[in-house]
């Protein structure tokens, strides 16, 4: 069955229900601590820009898998409620992918992935999906790899550009990076693709130029607080983020690549587009939980305009 809709973006990859627990530090082996309530947030990486993108008012199809237990529904109803079409989303009858999530006073978290239904997102669901019309493809590594390689060589052939963020980090077949025209990856993500150490803005500039030798048209490290480093054959530019009051790191990538997708699309430069990717990404440290501290256009726009007047 191929939609004949049009969607801007498409995402193929993960959905998972994350079981987040704030604690005042993490447990020592063997240790119990107490923390607070137990939270069910919507998460995956994959669903997660899938919402980034929606927000920003790109219109998004979601191609991924759920299982047959009470969390593939809640998932898929945040989806919808997002404006998310998930008409490709697959009821498989395994359990849903889950995030055991423990967050520290300090807002940075420890997580422990249980891939479930993620894992037999298949070739063929990518298939299912009609690629005409579409303009850009985002892969992550929650699915597996082979899925995410024949995402990249059916978005290819449709003249899309293929965005990939290299999370989970893990080593990939030279055949998947020749497909990627945007390659996304954090300081130990590109350390490792690169075969690099990086642990400053020069050592992920060197590590990043490596990439580029391997087919991949532009390299886009994201640094923290440091914000994020562009690389391709034209430019390397580094760009500040927003000083912000961290609450939680959770999907602040995530939100990162879907201001910077939304904002190619509307026609920014690849530097602008890094720089709203910025906004997005700080926004969303600001509030609890992966989806629901995904900001909305509205929010980013009033972000950026009330940093420029007090600066």
């Amino acid at each position: 069955m191929a939609d004949m809709l049009k969607h801007d973006v498409i995402v193929v990859g993960s959905l998972n229900a994350d079981l987040v627990v704030k604690s005042p530090r993490f447990p020592q082996p063997g240790e119990t601590i107490s923390g607070e309530d137990l939270q069910i947030i919507p998460g995956g990486k994959g669903a997660n820009q899938a919402v980034a993108a929606a927000r920003q008012g790109v219109a998004v199809a979601m191609v991924g898998r759920v299982g047959s237990d009470s969390f593939g529904p809640f998932l898929v109803g945040n989806l919808k409620s997002n404006q998310v079409d998930t008409s490709h989303v697959i009821v498989d009858d395994s359990a849903t992918g889950t995030a055991i999530i423990v967050v520290d006073a300090n807002g940075q978290n420890s997580i422990v992935l249980s891939p479930g239904a993620n894992g037999m997102v298949s070739p063929a669901d990518v298939d299912s999906a009609s690629f005409l019309n579409s303009k850009l493809l985002l892969l992550q590594l929650e699915i597996p790899t082979p899925t995410v390689l024949h995402a990249a060589q059916k978005a290819r052939e449709h003249g899309l550009t293929v965005i990939l963020n290299p999370a989970p980090a893990k080593t990939l077949p030279a055949e998947l990076l020749a497909n990627v025209d945007i390659l996304i990856p954090n300081e130990s993500e590109l350390s490792l693709l690169a075969g690099l150490p990086v642990n400053d803005v020069d050592s992920a500039e060197l590590a990043a130029k490596e990439i580029l030798k391997q087919g991949v048209k532009t390299v886009i490290v994201t640094l923290g607080s440091k914000g994020a480093l562009l690389v391709n054959a034209s430019q390397t530019t580094q760009v500040d983020t927003y000083k912000v009051n961290v609450v939680d790191t959770t999907a602040a990538g995530d939100a990162f690549i879907g201001g910077f997708a939304s904002a190619m699309l509307s026609g920014k430069s690849l530097s602008d587009s890094v720089r709203y990717g910025c906004a997005c990404g700080a926004l969303a440290t600001t509030k609890f939980g992966a989806q629901p501290s995904l900001p909305t256009k509205a929010e980013v726009d009033t972000f950026i305009i009330h940093r420029s007047s007090s600066q």
